[in-house]
C-alpha cells in the first residue's frame, strides 16, 4: 500500500488525528484482515511492506494508495468508506484535511538551463561525505560570524522530530518532513514554491543530481519507497520500494552517482521484538541499487548473508530465529577512484552474531560484492525486547552501531583514509583499500545512545566529532572510563585528541538532555554543531571556542503561519550556503525536546 501521491495541492498538508470512532477501527480492520493482510504481514515472505511499515505512514498516504496508487486495482471492490476506514486503522489516526495558509506559497521558477546552478546535497555535502564547505561556498567566515542572524523561521505543521538535511539549489532548498511532505523553499524570502507528498516520513538527506538540463530529487521515505522528483516542477518522475524483507525501513540518505541509487536499508524488527509472540528475528540490512533513469532494482546486498532459520526456543516455548539485524543506518559513501561504496552496520537482532554487525563494508559499486569487512565490536546482539523479554537474546547489548556516514578524506601527508565513529565511543581510521586499521581513539564511553551517533566531519587537518554520551542509554560494563559528552577535534594522521569542548548542558531547561549528538559541519575555521539543548553553536577549528551560540528553545513568528517552537538539536548537520546556515530544531525521538522548526540565518552582506 505505498504510494508517493504526487500532489501540487495548495497546500494541503497530510495531518492526522486520533480519536476516530470504534464502528471505524472495527470496519478498517475487518477490511484490512480480508484483502490486504495477506500481502502485507510482519512476518514470513510478505509481498509488499509489513503492516508495522504501513503503520508509521500517514492516513492520507494510505488513502492515496487505495483510490489511485499503487493499490488501486486491488482496492477496486471497495467502497470510499472502506478505504478510508483501513486508512485510518492502519494508522492510527483520523483523515483531516488542513491547508497551509496562503502567505506560506509564492511563485516558482527555475530557468531551463540548470548546468549553472550550485548544488548542495547528500548527507555529507559530497559523495565522501566530508561535511566540508570551502570559504567560497560557505561564504560564512570568522570576519563576517558575528554577523550572522535569523532571517526566517519556517513550521512544519504538526511536527516533533525534524531529522532530515536540507538540500541547496541555487536560490532554493529542498527539505522534507516527519509525515511525507517535500517542499521547495525559497531560501531568502521562506516562501513555498511547490509541495509533494510522499508515503511515509522523509528522515535523511535529499540528494540532488543534474542530468542534461533538468535537475532530480532523489530521496526515501521511512517505508524504503525511493523517488525521483523533478526539482523544477515538483513532478514524480518514478518511484520504487527498495526494501526486500516485510520489516526493511529506511531511515538513512540516498546516494546517486554515475546512474545509479545507492540506497541504504535498516529494519523496523529490532523495536518489533518487543512483541514476545512475534517470531524474532530474520531481517537484514543493506543496500539496493536502483538504475537512476528507471528505478528498476540492478543488484541487492544483504548484510546477513544467509537466511534466518530455527536455532532455539524462547521462554514461551515459541522457536526463535537468527541470524538478523546489522541494518544499515547510516548514509553510504563513494570512492570513485577505487570503485568501492562504504557502508557501516549496527548490532546483530538475534543470535548467532555475524561478522557483519557493527562494521564498516566495502561494496563493488557496480555489483554489490562484498570487498572487505572491518568489525569494530564482536558479539553484539540487541532488540527492543532486552534485556527481559522474551524475544531477547540472552542479556542482550551492548548495540555498538556505527550509525554515521564513513568520511573518505586525504590527510596532510597525502594518504586517504576511511574514517569513522561508533557509538562505541570510539572513532577509527580504516585503510580504504583493504579495511585494516590505521589507528582508533576513544573519546567517550558510549552506549545505545552514546558516543559517535549521527556523524562527524573534516576539514582535511582534524576531524570533528560529536559525542553523544547520552546518560539514559549509556554502556555500564565498564566503570573506568567515564561518559564525556562534547565536541572533539582528532588529528587526521595520529588520531591524538587535539582538543575536546564539553556540552554546555540544559540550565534549568525542563526535558533538556546534556549532549552533543547531532553531526557537525565545518567550514574554514569554524564548526558548525547543535546540541540537544536546543543550541547551535559554532567553534573555532583552532581551539573549540565558542564563537557565536543562539538559542533555539523558544516560539517564533513563523514565515509560514503555522505555530513554530525550537527544541533539541539531533540528527543531520546543519547546512551552510552563500552566506546562509539552516538548522533544524526539534527531536522528540527518545524523549529530548520536541519542535517543528527550520530556522534559517544569514550573515550581513557587503556593500
Amino acid at each position: 500500500m505505498t504510494h508517493p501521491a504526487n500532489e501540487k495541492n495548495n497546500g494541503f498538508i497530510g495531518k492526522y488525528e486520533s480519536g476516530f470512532t470504534d464502528s471505524i477501527s472495527e470496519k478498517g480492520k475487518r477490511v484490512f484482515t480480508a484483502s490486504c493482510s495477506s500481502c502485507h504481514k510482519d512476518s514470513g515472505i510478505s509481498a509488499g511492506p509489513a503492516k508495522t511499515i504501513l503503520s508509521a505512514m500517514t492516513p492520507r498516504a494510505v488513502y492515496a494508495a487505495l483510490i489511485n496508487g499503487k493499490m488501486k486495482i486491488q482496492a477496486a471492490n471497495l467502497n470510499e468508506s472502506e478505504k478510508q476506514a483501513v486508512a485510518q486503522w492502519i494508522t492510527g489516526g483520523k483523515l483531516v484535511e488542513s491547508r497551509l495558509p496562503a502567505q506560506a506559497f509564492a511563485h516558482f521558477s527555475l530557468p531551463a538551463t540548470v548546468g549553472t546552478i550550485p548544488v548542495y546535497s547528500g548527507w555529507g555535502g559530497d559523495l565522501k561525505g566530508s561535511g566540508y564547505r570551502n570559504a567560497q561556498q560557505a561564504g560564512i567566515s570568522t570576519e563576517n560570524l558575528s554577523s550572522l542572524t535569523l532571517k526566517w523561521a519556517f513550521a512544519f505543521p504538526d511536527a516533533t522530530v525534524m531529522r532530515t538535511k536540507p538540500a541547496v539549489v541555487g536560490d532554493w532548498i529542498i527539505v522534507g518532513g516527519q509525515y511525507g511532505e517535500l517542499f521547495a523553499i525559497n531560501k531568502r524570502t521562506g516562501k513555498i514554491g511547490w509541495q509533494f507528498a510522499a508515503s511515509s516520513a522523509i528522515r535523511g538527506a535529499v540528494f540532488i543530481n543534474k542530468e542534461a538540463n533538468d535537475l532530480n530529487a532523489y530521496f526515501s521515505d521511512f517505508s524504503t519507497t525511493v523517488y525521483k522528483v523533478n526539482v523544477q516542477s515538483g513532478k514524480l518522475i518514478w518511484s520504487a520500494r527498495a526494501g526486500f524483507d516485510p520489516l526493511s525501513a529506511n531511515t538513512g540518505s540516498v546516494v546517486v552517482y554515475n546512474g545509479i541509487v545507492y540506497v541504504p536499508i535498516s529494519s523496523l524488527e529490532v523495536a518489533t521484538a518487543a512483541n514476545g509472540y512475534y517470531p524474532c528475528c530474520s531481517s537484514s540490512g543493506g543496500v539496493v541499487a536502483l538504475d537512476a533513469k528507471t528505478g528498476q532494482q540492478i543488484w541487492k546486498h544483504r548484510v546477513v548473508g544467509e537466511q534466518a532459520k530455527e536455532v532455539g526456543k524462547k521462554g514461551n516455548g515459541k522457536p526463535y530465529y537468527g541470524p538478523s539485524g546489522a541494518p544499515v543506518w547510516c548514509s553510504p559513501t563513494v570512492d570513485a577512484k577505487r570503485g568501492l561504496l562504504f557502508i557501516g552496520t549496527g548490532e546483530n537482532y538475534s543470535q548467532p552474531t555475524t561478522r557483519s554487525s557493527d562494521a564498516i563494508q566495502a561494496l563493488d559499486l557496480k555489483t554489490g560484492k562484498l570487498i572487505w569487512n572491518f568489525q569494530a565490536t564482536e558479539n553484539d546482539y540487541y532488540n527492543l525486547a532486552c534485556p527481559v523479554l522474551v524475544n531477547c537474546p540472552g542479556k542482550g547489548g551492548p548495540d555498538l552501531d556505527f550509525g554515521m556516514a564513513p568520511i573518505l578524506v586525504k590527510t596532510k601527508n597525502g594518504n586517504e583514509i576511511l574514517v569513522a565513529g561508533q557509538k562505541s565511543g570510539v572513532v577509527y581510521a580504516i585503510s580504504p583499500d583493504h579495511g585494516k586499521l590505521i589507528w582508533k581513539q576513544r573519546i567517550g564511553k558510549g552506549g545505545a545512545l552514546g558516543g559517535i551517533h549521527w556523524g562527524m566531519a573534516t576539514d582535511g587537518n582534524y576531524v570533528y566529532a560529536a559525542n553523544a554520551d547520552n546518560i539514559i542509554a549509556i554502556d555500564k560494563r565498564d566503570s573506568s572510563i567515564h561518559a564525556s559528552p562534547g565536541l572533539y577535534a582528532l588529528d587526521l594522521i595520529s588520531g591524538k585528541v587535539v582538543w575536546k569542548i564539553p556540552s554546555a548542558g540544559c540550565q534549568g531547561k525542563s526535558g533538556c538532555m546534556t549532549a552533543n549528538s547531532a553531526a557537525p559541519v565545518v567550514v574554514p575555521g569554524i564548526v558548525f554543531a547543535g546540541e540537544l539543548d536546543g543550541h547551535i553553536r559554532a567553534h573555532s577549528t583552532a581551539d573549540g571556542k565558542i564563537l557565536w551560540d543562539f538559542d533555539t528553545t523558544k516560539e517564533f513568528e513563523t514565515i509560514n503561519g503555522i505555530k513554530g517552537k525550537g527544541g533539541a538539536i539531533d540528527g543531520p548537520p546543519p547546512v551552510v550556503s552563500d552566506g546562509m546556515l539552516f538548522i533544524n530544531s526539534g527531536y522528540a525521538m527518545f524523549g529530548e525536546m520536541s519542535g517543528n522548526l527550520l530556522l534559517a540565518f544569514e550573515v550581513e552582506k557587503k556593500k
